[in-house]
């Protein structure tokens, strides 16, 4: 009963933050518009919190390690980052635009807690044969948070205007403290125990992900497939303008495919061990790449089915990339791997949005297929890690954090 009332305080929190996190973004881009009257500076608040998870994920994920308590840290993290979304919105037409973006930035650094950081200490809550089911229902938090977020940041928008919907996100994120306070810690250091330095944690946990074949593996589809995701995300407003009648219509999409890929992590739920993590984080790959390639068509009722197709390959997706990260990464260097894989998906979703602009603008149909052609590529670009008998990461001593 406490190991069940455990994992529901846990997963309460995480579907919180994630509410919160999923929300956050879209929010600051309407009081931002809001405010300053300028979409501009609307969409550099977007940027400016997402772009510096790249350098966050990794620091913050060796802190964690390194902290008896991570719990405590997390929570600490997770108020910082609520606090910020606040000073932005009380900065918007108040002080110079600089001053906000910065706050923005220095905020976005700590966004990977909400995400790596919360999923990485899953392990010390729940033990053995019941973290599979206990991953797939973390990864459905994911799912429930893309579905429900830009549902309620419209809402709350329209009814009580658009800074309410960040104060919303913000309230949203803050729910989640008590549950992240509450965290189990990692079990005592040896008194004599010798603690490696911030830069040696980081070079080690770089090595594991780069190291461990398997989970490299894993960590490349993910990354390519993310890129491919903001592609098609950075298009949904051109089909929904050219296929659906409005480009408001192409941003509801992510809805449907929140809702398949929310499904199909429940059936993989139900049954955890049907297929190994590794053969799904490729597979999923596939049915992305035939998601997008399907989309190409430009027809509104194989868009809806192409959609639901990827949400089909991007959850289960996820909750295969988490098993194969708790499976592969060290107890002592978890949470970095965790947070920097994290940072490394958020960049890829960049780098595929900004490329799928220009792209797009030329070609809808051909931004689509290069989508559709990075997704499937992705797979045997995966398949060139070899694997042998022995990773090539070694723990070297200077590197070793004893928990």
């Amino acid at each position: 009963m406490k190991r069940r009332s455990s994992l529901c305080s846990y997963l309460a929190g995480a579907a919180a933050a994630r509410l919160g996190d999923d929300m956050s973004g879209p929010a600051l881009m309407l009081a931002g518009f809001a405010l300053t009257g300028s979409a501009a500076e609307a969409s550099s608040l977007l940027a400016g919190i997402t772009v510096s998870a790249a350098v966050g994920g990794p620091v913050l994920g060796a802190l964690l390690d390194r902290t008896g308590r991570p719990g405590r840290m997390l929570s600490g993290a997770i108020a910082l980052y609520a606090a910020g979304l606040a000073l932005i919105l009380l900065g918007l037409g108040h002080v110079p635009f600089t001053v906000t973006i910065v706050i923005a930035v220095v905020t976005g650094l700590l966004g990977p807690a909400l995400s790596g950081g919360w999923t990485a200490q899953l392990p010390r809550v729940v033990t053995g044969d019941r973290l599979a089911r206990a991953n797939a229902l973390d990864a459905m938090t994911f799912g429930a948070a893309s579905l429900a977020g830009p549902a309620l940041t419209g809402g709350a928008a329209a009814a009580l205007g658009a800074p309410a919907a960040v104060v919303v996100a913000a309230a949203l994120i803050a729910l989640a403290l008590p549950a992240a306070w509450t965290l189990p810690a990692r079990p005592a250091r040896a008194p004599d125990a010798r603690r490696a330095s911030l830069g040696r944690d980081l070079a080690a946990g770089i090595r594991v992900i780069a190291g461990k074949r398997l989970l490299a593996r894993a960590t490349l589809v993910s990354v390519v497939c993310c890129a491919a995701e903001g592609m098609l995300t950075a298009c949904l407003p051109l089909l929904g303008e050219r296929v659906l009648g409005g480009p408001n219509q192409g941003v509801m999409l992510l809805s449907c495919a929140a809702i398949s890929a929310l499904a199909a992590n429940a059936l993989l739920a139900r049954f955890p061990r049907a297929l190994a993590p590794d053969t799904v984080v490729w597979v999923s790959a596939l049915v992305q790449a035939a998601a997008l390639a399907l989309a190409a068509v430009g027809r509104p009722a194989v868009l809806i089915v192409a959609v639901v197709v990827a949400g089909i390959g991007q959850g289960p997706q996820l909750a295969a990339l988490f098993a194969v990260r708790h499976r592969e990464a060290p107890d002592s260097l978890r949470g970095q791997i965790f947070t920097t894989g994290a940072s490394l998906k958020i960049t890829g979703f960049a780098v595929g949005a900004a490329i799928a602009g220009p792209v797009a603008a030329w070609s809808l149909p051909g931004a689509l297929i290069l989508a559709s052609v990075l997704a499937a590529v992705a797979v045997p670009a995966a398949f060139t890690i070899p694997l042998g008998d022995v990773d090539a990461w070694r723990e070297r001593p200077a590197d070793r954090v004893r928990h």
